[in-house]
């Protein structure tokens, strides 16, 4: 057995070793992409085939990939980029998208995170200026897929173009930006396996996009700034492995009936509808969740309390509270989510981990909670 279990997938996969070799690789043979000499051209040639690479991830064309610095900047540029001063997002939408706008309107969400297609459809109705409609694929924190389909149908037919954040779902489940019909999809390096610090927007032929920085022409005018040779290689070739998505239904199943079973007052968040196969975010009666994940640290196993983008701070999810769970219900929820490197040991030493933590502390939070 190794010496603890990484299950906290969806805030960074650890790095593949293919993306690895493409990296040094890059990084040894040099060269700017824009340079036309040899050294260049070879640098280029490995920007596109890493380009083709993502595109085939995404079931996108080569000449609609933009690469980014990561999520939050493909997140940005679209919403910026869109050139639409009216934005509509979900209530579950990552904060890269709900901070990137002012004066955005909040689509709600049921119970299990699901936006509400219906206020949106009235929403759009409500006035005739073009608008940006902005859902994501699959949620961070619940793996909850959107009806992305669904919003893009309401939205077109109010005249609205589309934006999709689908950093979380590109490689754990089949993504298709023709078949979703969005406008513009985000991906993110290091949720599959790829480096961190590179990412992309990919912008549908005809879509309006204005860049957001000038400088040279790099990304066809859509970003300029010299490409990030060796992050792109290994993004490249995360995204050509990633393509079979994880196939981690069967072990995500096994856990959650084996912690409902250990409490049964215990609830997995979104369970009532179609979720990634990687992700399980479930509540235990009676702990933190702060005091969950330092327990499991210490146990060997690294999992998370919600997004893993506030510093290093446990937070009470906004994302459940959206879907309206209690707070204190919120505050004891768990993230844990697999990837392209876990085996089957590791879901049973986490089982085992949550039990012990939950017979130790759980029952006597409970009780406290009753008593006051």
């Amino acid at each position: 057995m190794s010496a603890f279990a990484y299950l906290d997938h969806n805030a960074t996969s650890p790095l593949r070793p293919a993306a690895f070799d493409a990296m040094v690789e890059a990084l040894q043979a040099g060269g700017n992409p824009s340079s036309v000499h040899r050294s260049g051209r070879t640098a280029r040639a490995r920007v596109d085939a890493a380009r083709r690479q993502v595109a085939t991830l995404i079931g996108a064309r080569p000449t609609e990939v933009v690469f980014t610095s990561g999520g939050t900047e493909a997140n940005n540029s679209a919403l910026v980029g869109a050139g639409r001063k009216r934005v509509l997002v979900s209530a579950v939408e990552h904060d890269s998208v709900l901070k990137a706008a002012r004066g955005m309107e909040i689509m709600p969400v049921d119970g299990n995170g699901i936006i509400d297609l219906g206020v949106l459809e009235k929403s759009l109705a409500g006035s005739a200026e073009p608008a940006l409609v902005s859902v994501m694929f699959a949620n961070n924190e619940t793996g909850v897929l959107q009806p992305i389909a669904d919003v893009v149908r309401v939205a077109h037919a109010a005249g609205a173009l589309v934006h999709c954040d689908a950093v979380q779902g590109a490689g754990k489940v089949p993504v298709d930006l023709r078949g979703l019909g969005v406008d513009y999809l985000s991906l993110s390096a290091h949720k599959l396996g790829g480096p961190a610090g590179v990412g992309a927007l990919a912008v549908r032929n005809g879509a309006p996009f204005v860049p957001d920085r000038l400088g040279g022409g790099q990304e066809s005018n859509r970003r300029a700034g010299t490409e990030n040779l060796a992050g792109i290689s290994g993004f490249g070739a995360a995204a050509s492995e990633a393509n079979s998505g994880l196939a981690t239904t069967e072990w995500r199943n096994r856990l959650e009936t084996a912690l409902l079973e250990i409490a049964p007052a215990a609830r997995v968040h979104g369970a009532g509808a179609d979720r990634l196969p990687n992700t399980t975010c479930i509540s235990m009666p009676g702990v933190q969740a702060e005091t969950q994940v330092m327990a499991l640290d210490l146990a060997g196993i690294c999992v998370s309390a919600g997004a893993a983008c506030s510093s290093g701070k446990v937070t009470r999810s906004a994302v459940l509270l959206a879907m309206g769970v209690e707070p204190s219900e919120a505050e004891t929820a768990l993230r844990i989510s697999f990837g392209w490197n876990t085996v089957s040991e590791d879901i049973e030493r986490l089982i085992a981990a949550w039990r012990d933590l939950y017979i130790r502390v759980g029952h006597s939070g409970i009780a406290q909670a009753r008593a006051a």
